[in-house]
């Protein structure tokens, strides 16, 4: 008999429970059931052994269960509206990418170290919101910025990447654009630019919601979720671990299939 897995998906959020191993389960949410859906897709593993009153988590017993054919449940949803400020970061364990033709890739907590001297970053927000934010604070600050009580508009809990920057990230004026692939640069330097020259203004939103075109190859460093108390940072392999040990996945998240 298959094992229930729990799954905390990301844009939008929701936590599922699936008779799918991690592998099976990315294919099924970026292809879907038919080939009629295409479409990336990030989400958690949640610890099978978590207890919540906020979720109906008795369905899990009741209806994760084999289909009549003994095809096994590809999904119970549970909660599909603010899921990730009820599940803590120590109940989340590994972080998986499904290309949008269902290559999986997974990644693990590690311990993060800020660099010391970085000037500028640009934070894509998966959950709850998903704002591109440039900013002047490293990913332990901003997190803790952004999930402050004592802010006007604070966040429970926050999940995000940090994306390339290239020569923008110490100089946005005259940095030279390059490979960076994001629409509207001239919007994105501005922003940059306005941060650079003031020392009050730490956070400025440079896309309201996430681009359509985001692709994961963007990603500069990995993924963090945090709140207040805690944080977790999932890296992304090394380039040449990339073009090596995932190269069919690094491959596909470089192409967009239709």
């Amino acid at each position: 008999m298959n094992e229930r897995n729990l799954y905390l998906p990301l844009v939008p959020e929701s936590l599922v429970a699936s008779m799918l191993s991690p592998e099976e389960f990315g294919a099924y949410l970026a292809v879907g059931s038919t080939s009629h859906y295409r479409g990336q897709a990030i989400f958690f593993e949640v610890d099978p052994s978590f207890k919540s009153d906020h979720f109906p988590m008795q369905l899990i017993e009741e209806q994760c269960v084999p289909h009549a054919d003994g095809r096994p449940k590809n999904s119970l949803y549970l909660s599909i509206y603010r899921v990730l400020e009820h599940v803590p970061v120590s109940a989340l364990g590994n972080l998986h990418l499904a290309t949008d033709d269902g290559r999986v890739l997974t990644l693990e907590k590690q311990t993060y170290e800020p660099e010391a001297d970085r000037q500028l970053h640009l934070y894509q927000e998966f959950g709850p919101v998903h704002p591109t934010v440039a900013s002047t604070l490293n990913a332990v600050d901003f997190c803790k910025k952004v999930t402050s009580p004592d802010a006007a508009v604070q966040l429970p809990r926050v999940v995000f990447s940090e994306l390339i920057l290239r020569d923008f990230a110490t100089d946005p004026e005259h940095g030279r654009i390059g490979e960076l692939p994001y629409n509207h640069i001239d919007h994105l330097r501005s922003g940059l630019m306005e941060l650079a020259g003031q020392d009050e203004k730490q956070n400025k939103i440079i896309f309201r919601r996430i681009q359509r075109d985001f692709f994961f190859r963007t990603i500069r460093n990995g993924f963090f979720v945090g709140d207040q108390n805690e944080m977790s940072y999932y890296p992304m392999p090394s380039q040449e671990s990339l073009n090596s040990e995932h190269y069919d996945w690094w491959r596909s998240a470089q192409t967009t299939h239709l």
